[in-house]
């Protein structure tokens, strides 16, 4: 069935491109190596990380997750990095989770590791990945989905620009159970944080 309208982002032009290094301030974006999986499946092992993304890797899974990235890059469902400080030490990860070209509409999910909270660097990442997602990509939109019962989440994506949106019912599940989602967001043209 065709479609009536263009495509928001040509099919193909996140596939040209190679994965950027994005830099912000104290930290670089940078494509995930497979000697990060150690740090990868200690980080899924931290019962912070785990509660809000309900799964856990071995180093071979972390691995997988790890070398999956480039070919979720190449068939443009999704895009990963890691947020490492200036000595090049993982912080946590960032990545486009979702994304649908012909919508222009992406989300966005987050961690950070336990010694590097605290210190602004997931709002960070997040205005710099967001700013390249709508500038140079072109997306339109780009989402943020967080527990209502993780206020930490909810005060990144605020400082990083994302308003406030909405609250989505019984929308994931968790390890203990259904958890209402807030919703916040950025479109092309909003000021950045």
């Amino acid at each position: 069935m065709p479609l009536l309208i263009s495509p928001v982002v040509a099919a193909g032009d996140l596939a040209r491109l190679d994965q950027p290094v994005l830099t912000g301030p104290g930290l670089t974006l940078r494509p995930w190596r497979a000697t990060d999986a150690a740090v990868v499946a200690a980080a899924y092992d931290e019962p912070g990380i785990r509660q809000w993304h309900s799964r856990s890797m071995t180093v071979d899974e972390a691995r997988a997750w790890i070398g999956a990235w480039p070919q979720r890059w190449r068939r443009e469902t999704g895009a990963g990095w890691a947020v490492a400080a200036d000595d090049d030490a993982v912080l946590g990860q960032i990545s486009l989770r979702t994304i649908d070209l012909a919508e222009g509409i992406a989300e966005i999910s987050y961690w950070v590791l336990p010694e590097a909270r605290g210190r602004g660097h997931a709002a960070a990442a997040l205005s710099v990945l967001s700013g390249w997602a709508l500038r140079v990509l072109g997306l339109h939109r780009v989402e943020v989905y967080h527990s209502t019962r993780n206020p930490a989440s909810c005060r990144v994506a605020e400082r990083a620009g994302y308003p406030y949106e909405g609250t989505m019912r019984s929308k994931v599940l968790h390890a203990d159970g259904w958890h209402d989602m807030h919703l916040h967001a950025r479109i092309a043209g909003d000021p950045a944080a």
